[in-house]
């Protein structure tokens, strides 16, 4: 699926054509243009010809329905993650990814043991979205909500690949096209400092959230190679210059995995990090993807109690999916040892 033809082929049309063409694949998730009768039969034709609708997908659900995992498949053959979370609150948001593969080579992480293969253009980021909202279109039990929330927080790192991603969250934004509110768009950033300050001037109510994951350069940089370019010191000081800048709150998401990086004495040390008003902790149980293994339940309590004795605002999210593979990039990686 390529939507960027779109204007090329309908330039000669008149102007509202093409605003029935965006709003036939944004708003009604068309995913044949024979469905658009507005259109003659040969444009319909030279629009399936030119332009296809069809998005080629694995699909796995999880037994509670509340997570899907898509695998799609690119034009070239590649193969990338992205994942819809169906929340009680009538909000459903998806995960998506921004490059075929990843760069930063975290420890834990299964989609940095593909390595990095090239990076994704707003097309394809839209293209997930779009997925989701055909699947919740055609099932067959009525949900409220379309997507609602899109998250930045799949396969790649979002700043790496910036002007493709600022491209896609504008179209995600705008009322003519997904109408997604920028406050409902998360961007995920493993601390890449310069893209952070660009973030910063966007001038959109977005969502900025770090992968931290360790309290201190030393275990930090043993999980994250990216620490030795980026320190947690000028990680930091760079989220203080955009929260002076933006007013808006940072989320840090921190991974808990056993033996590793949850005890206490990582806990009073995420703790004397992140007691700035604006910043908040996000915990989150880890999905199994090799040699490391999440934290037991009464760990994860002693460490909560940690940090709620120092006053930290912090959330544990809802683990989606751990019967579909919902850790980034175990679908794909899966497939590839196949």
């Amino acid at each position: 699926m390529d939507i960027t033809k779109l204007e090329k082929i309908l330039e000669n049309k008149p102007k509202y054509r093409l605003k029935q063409a965006n709003e036939a694949v944004f708003k009604n998730f068309i995913s044949d243009w024979n469905e658009a009768t507005f259109f003659t039969k040969d444009l319909r034709d030279k629009l399936n010809k030119e332009c296809p609708l069809d998005i080629k997908a694995d699909i796995l659900v999880a037994k509670d329905k509340n997570s899907i995992k898509a695998k799609i498949k690119l034009f070239d053959g590649l193969e990338i993650e992205s994942v819809l979370m169906r929340h009680a609150d009538g909000r459903n948001t998806v995960c998506v990814s921004s490059q075929v593969g990843c760069p930063m080579n975290c420890a834990f992480c299964a989609t940095g043991k593909m390595g990095f293969v090239r990076n994704l253009t707003a097309s394809e980021i839209l293209e997930q979205v779009i997925f989701f909202d055909r699947y919740i279109k055609n099932l067959k039990f009525k949900i409220k909500n379309y997507v609602t929330n899109v998250t930045f927080m799949g396969m790649g790192e979002p700043f790496l690949n910036y002007d493709n991603v600022m491209q896609s969250i504008k179209i995600l934004n705008n009322k003519d096209f997904f109408n997604i509110g920028a406050r409902s768009i998360s961007v995920s950033t493993c601390g890449i400092v310069e893209g952070i300050k660009k973030f910063s001037e966007e001038g959109l109510q977005l969502n900025l959230a770090i992968s931290l994951h360790a309290p201190s350069d030393k275990l930090r940089t043993e999980l994250m190679p990216v620490n030795k370019t980026y320190s947690l010191k000028n990680i930091l000081k760079s989220v203080d210059e955009y929260i002076k800048k933006t007013k808006r709150k940072v989320m840090f998401e921190y991974v808990l995995i056993k033996n590793v990086n949850d005890s206490d004495e990582c806990a009073v040390q995420l703790a004397k990090l992140m007691r700035k008003k604006l910043y908040f902790v996000n915990l989150i149980l880890y999905n199994k993807t090799g040699s490391f293994e999440p934290s037991e339940t009464k760990r994860v309590g002693a460490f909560k109690k940690l940090l709620e004795k120092e006053n930290i605002n912090f959330v544990q999210r809802y683990r989606f999916g751990d019967d579909i593979k919902a850790a980034c990039g175990q679908f794909a990686t899966e497939s590839k040892k196949a």
